[in-house]
């Protein structure tokens, strides 16, 4: 199905960046995209990359444009504890190894050895749950992009007394390497286990946030990624994303 949106924008923007911004296509896919005339606006080919989209116009990707931005592979991953998300150091074991037939879920194929599947959104060592992996530019901007909108959520074991306090200063207040951190989400579902949802992910930030208030991470399990939910994928289990789980994470992504 053809992919249709109307511009509610103030101003007049060129269509590339307007596409860009929204997350459904980077600025030289859309210029592509444009070249092949694949883009219309009320009904119209666009036929200059310069073109400019004006408030309450729609604009459309017909399917052969859908099926060029959805080109890239994206897996959903649940890494266990004792595997890396990207390129490891000596003695340390990607989890890329895993994309293997006997743990694949449902159908699609197999990626190649040598395939480029960058993680999309880090998850550490001694973490597990759902990690993504793609070589679609779309879905890494939707992801991790500055603009992205995207929440995630964790379940977290801790050591030592959680209190109002400890949870208020998690919350909001807190700061890594000298810059405040937004506010999350953080509710207490069990005697030691938390719930985090956080929309940023700096590095080993929710260990880093517990320790500053005297609590040690025992355990770190991803369940969610904006929609996409790890459900009960087994561990070490992956799965290609469906188009629909694709749509749903750019739209999530841009906050529609």
């Amino acid at each position: 199905m053809a992919f249709s949106r109307t511009y509610d924008g103030d101003e007049p923007v060129r269509v590339n960046k307007w596409l860009g911004q929204t997350g459904v296509c980077s600025r030289r896919e859309a210029e592509t995209l444009i070249a092949d005339g694949l883009v219309t606006i009320d009904g119209e080919v666009v036929r200059d990359a310069g073109r400019k989209i004006e408030p309450g116009q729609t604009l459309t990707l017909n399917d052969t444009a859908q099926s060029a931005l959805a080109a890239g592979m994206t897996i959903l991953l649940h890494k266990p504890v004792g595997y890396v998300s990207g390129q490891p150091d000596p003695g340390k074991i990607p989890a890329v190894r895993l994309l293997k037939a006997p743990n694949r879920v449902g159908e699609g194929e197999v990626p190649a050895r040598d395939a480029s599947l960058p993680p999309i959104g880090r998850l550490d060592e001694d973490s597990r749950g759902l990690l993504l992996l793609s070589s679609d530019g779309v879905v890494a901007k939707a992801v991790i992009g500055p603009q992205s909108e995207l929440d995630k959520e964790y379940l977290v074991v801790v050591d030592g007394q959680i209190t109002e306090a400890k949870l208020g200063k998690l919350r909001h207040g807190l700061e890594l390497n000298g810059k405040p951190l937004k506010p999350a989400r953080v509710t207490q579902i069990e005697p030691q286990r938390l719930r985090f949802i956080l929309t940023e992910g700096k590095y080993r930030q929710i260990r880093r946030m517990c320790e500053l208030v005297g609590l040690e991470v025992t355990d770190l399990y991803r369940i969610r990624v904006g929609p996409l939910l790890l459900g009960d994928l087994p561990e070490g289990g992956w799965r290609h994303l469906t188009p629909d789980e694709r749509d749903a994470l750019i739209r999530q992504s841009a906050g529609n």
